[in-house]
């Protein structure tokens, strides 16, 4: 596995308790919703993360939150920093969204938190968990496992950067509306340990079978892997996860968009709507709520120019790396 340059790894831990910038600041955070009688979803993302681009994990749940609003009968609630300032803006949540980094910085790994996510999991509160935060340290590895339906460990897990392409798809609430859709050069988890009844894969494709970097993955060379998936808890809750969202671009995919959010309001028991959840979306939008990293300012000017199509393109030119950390 390639080991990162100790610049960016420098940079990395530096800004791990950076503030949220100017822009950040000006969404609502934290803000209980007025009408109790919709579903509130608790949307929480991690610190910063990365480069430029990439891990925009603030921008991205600023971005859920705006499409969740598009739809009837929930309540979307933003949360900064890996864990909410005030506890009890968790209490009563359907659904909780973790867009963050996992492994050994898991924003709930801590006691205290770990807890508290327990007892809303125990309530069958839904789970939802983005990219990186399905890497579940040993010790948290169960529970998230039964919360979710799935965790990747370094067992057995592989990831890296390639093209995928998704083109064929159960039928699920989740799916609907999903229509083909590939993502070029994004990051993906997969090879994870599933729960034995009540996982349903949504999202599966071809990854390179150089990027199988444990033994138990390279027992499976050519077997397409599961990217995202439904789960159904034996006390009713649900889960759904989806290892992809790496690049901040992939947004632009309405196919994908419209997966997360479906996933979303499927968690909390939000009627998913036949055609899908509505996700309209403006490419300038990208450019919107980036974490402060350097090179920031180059990678916001870029977003705007990015034609609504070009990750999403079926048929994209596939090409592949060795997974490497840090996707």
């Amino acid at each position: 596995m390639k080991l990162l340059p100790l610049l960016p790894l420098v940079l990395t831990l530096s800004i791990a308790h950076a503030e949220l910038t100017a822009e950040q600041r000006q969404q609502p955070l934290e803000v209980e919703p007025p009408d109790p009688g919709l579903a509130k979803v608790v949307v929480i993302a991690g610190v910063p993360s990365n480069h430029p681009g990439q891990h925009e994990y603030f921008a991205g749940c600023a971005l859920l939150c705006g499409l969740l609003k598009q739809n009837a009968g929930v309540a979307p609630v933003l949360v900064g920093n890996g864990w909410p300032k005030n506890e009890s803006i968790l209490d009563g949540a359907k659904s909780i969204v973790y867009y963050a980094d996992g492994g050994p910085k898991l924003p709930f790994a801590e006691p205290a938190r770990l807890e508290k996510m327990k007892a809303l999991m125990d309530k069958g509160c839904g789970f939802v968990m983005l990219h990186q935060t399905v890497d579940i340290p040993e010790a948290q590895a169960h529970d998230v496992e039964s919360w979710l339906g799935g965790a990747w460990t370094k067992d057995i897990g592989c990831r890296g950067h390639w093209d995928m392409e998704f083109g064929s798809f159960p039928t699920h609430p989740v799916l609907r509306g999903v229509q083909p859709f590939a993502a070029p050069m994004d990051g993906w988890l997969y090879n994870l340990h599933f729960a034995e009844q009540g996982v349903t894969p949504l999202v599966t494709g071809a990854v390179p079978d150089k990027s199988r970097s444990t033994a138990d993955a390279k027992a499976h060379n050519g077997r397409a892997e599961t990217i995202g998936w439904a789960y159904e808890r034996p006390n009713g809750g649900r889960g759904f996860a989806f290892t992809g969202c790496d690049l901040h671009r992939s947004w632009l995919v309405e196919s994908q968009r419209r997966l997360v959010v479906n996933g979303i309001l499927w968690t909390a028991k939000v009627e998913v709507p036949e055609g899908g959840a509505k996700v309209d979306f403006r490419p300038a939008e990208l450019a919107k709520n980036l974490d402060a990293k350097p090179g920031t300012a180059s990678a916001a000017a870029a977003f705007p120019g990015l034609p609504a199509g070009a990750p999403g393109a079926a048929g994209a030119q596939s090409a592949s790396v060795p997974a490497a950390a840090g996707n």
